[in-house]
């Protein structure tokens, strides 16, 4: 009798665990709160656009996709994409400190409907593509966008943020 309560309780574990894992929407648990997503590559195009999955946080779903957006924008630019392949893994801009030097050009970048955005595009904006977490109140997304990274390279070089090389 003392073998069988013994495995009942990790029996009865397994068996949630497994049910658990057969969901069929996308939604991400909201039990690790500060938890951060990174940016993953998903592939490039010849032409060297560059495809990703970018998670974004916000008091809503827009401004949940938009952080999304800027995220994979910031990280193509300082830190690189883990994954991605060649040149896709290294930052555009390495230059130490440079988020820091050029702080009101970044600024400007990146503000709300800043220049940031003609270089970033989402890929579908169906919610079937987007996987969505709540935590405290906020909204989490995780989405695929498209970066047209040689016309960033470009506006960077232009605006001496880079150097011509």
């Amino acid at each position: 009798m003392g073998f069988k309560k013994s495995y009942l309780p990790a029996a009865c574990l397994a068996a949630v665990l497994l049910m658990a894992g057969c969901r069929g929407h996308k939604e991400v648990s909201g039990t690790w709160p500060n938890y951060e997503f990174g940016t993953s590559y998903v592939n490039a195009s010849p032409s060297g656009e560059v495809t990703l999955r970018s998670w974004g946080s916000g008091p809503n779903k827009s401004e949940a996709i938009e952080a999304a957006m800027k995220n994979a924008v910031n990280d193509v630019i300082f830190k690189g994409i883990k994954g991605g392949k060649g040149y896709m893994s290294q930052p555009i801009v390495t230059e130490v400190n440079a988020r820091e030097r050029y702080a009101a050009y970044f600024d400007r970048f990146f503000a709300d409907g800043g220049e940031y955005k003609r270089f970033v595009k989402e890929t579908s904006g169906s919610d079937m593509s987007r996987t969505k977490s709540k935590s405290d109140g906020r909204e989490n997304f995780g989405v695929t966008v498209t970066i047209d990274r040689p016309a960033l390279v470009r506006q960077l070089r232009e605006d001496n943020v880079i150097n011509n090389r």
